[in-house]
């Protein structure tokens, strides 16, 4: 087949086709529009992105296109996965049900979306949602007010922003009762809570995640809270590294108590390792910090 054919055919099937005739399920609560999260078994996950013409294995380095992914699924080389991505022309994957439509206007700038939203307040949506229903104390929601890290989203959801080495907002994670997202057109670094310049860095997979064990611990002075908003990219991992590198730096994989989390602290603790950091693990009790900060609410009521 020559390459032009190849090429032809590589716009015609999507990642999905291949991973669902596979026997693969997307994981709407994990997904966003750019990024769909496909599982199978346990601990198999493949995140799909660039419009369906890409992919990724978070627990792995594995990534590239529909061939790529087909040779991961196990297409024993190039010419069986050929094959086999030649036989799914035609075929239409199930669209996920998403919780809202798609926009059908440009996106005003990054800067512009955050300024226009409002801080949380006592006893507003966003307010209420992470205190009621995430169970974060007042006074840890009002330190990252004053931080400037939390704006009101849509419909009660909460934005919590991602910024780079200057300090500038580059993105947000969207969290809420009904929607789980990032900024359109946004680029995932970190979220920030907590002191700047602290020797002790907690890194946690969502920023729900990082005000909970800030909430655990009590806000340490000596700490610096962090999310990588479920992500792994090269923005994150530079952050990361240029952070672990200051002396007297201690990195701690505060990770989800799974596969992925483990993943994640490993390559924390190879970072650690790279620029001469210290390293630590923290393990949730249960699945991640938050339902950890709900258990220890109830014990104490």
């Amino acid at each position: 087949m020559e390459k032009k054919d190849i090429d032809e055919l590589r716009g015609k099937v999507l990642c999905a086709s291949v991973l669902e005739r596979a026997g693969w399920k997307v994981d709407l609560k994990e997904s966003t529009r750019k990024a769909v999260k496909y599982r199978r078994g346990e601990g198999q996950i493949v995140i799909v992105i660039h419009d369906g013409r890409g992919w990724f294995d978070p627990m792995s380095e594995a990534k590239g296109d529909v061939f790529d992914l087909a040779e991961h699924l196990g297409a024993a080389g190039f010419a069986v996965a050929l094959q086999q991505v030649a036989e799914l022309v035609g075929f239409t994957p199930t669209q996920p049900a998403w919780k809202r439509p798609a926009r059908t206007k440009p996106t005003a700038p990054l800067a512009h979306r955050w300024a226009a939203r409002l801080k949380p307040r006592p006893g507003s949506p966003t307010w209420r949602y992470l205190a009621e229903t995430r169970a974060i104390p007042d006074h840890l929601i009002q330190e990252a007010v004053d931080q400037d890290r939390l704006r009101e989203g849509p419909h009660g959801s909460m934005w919590a922003a991602h910024t780079d080495d200057a300090g500038v907002v580059v993105g947000w994670e969207e969290r809420g009762p009904e929607w789980r997202g990032f900024a359109t057109d946004g680029s995932k670094v970190l979220f920030r809570l907590g002191a700047t310049h602290a020797t002790r860095v907690c890194v946690t997979e969502a920023a729900i995640d990082a005000m909970s064990r800030a909430a655990i611990e009590g806000l340490r002075h000596d700490t610096l809270y962090v999310s990588t908003g479920g992500g792994w990219s090269p923005t994150t991992e530079a952050a990361i590294r240029a952070i672990a590198a200051r002396p007297g730096t201690v990195l701690v994989a505060a990770t989800d108590s799974n596969l992925q989390g483990d993943v994640f602290g490993n390559r924390l603790r190879a970072i650690a390792q790279d620029v001469g950091a210290g390293y630590d693990r923290l393990r949730p009790s249960r699945d991640d910090w938050n339902d950890d900060l709900k258990d220890a609410l109830r014990t104490t009521r």
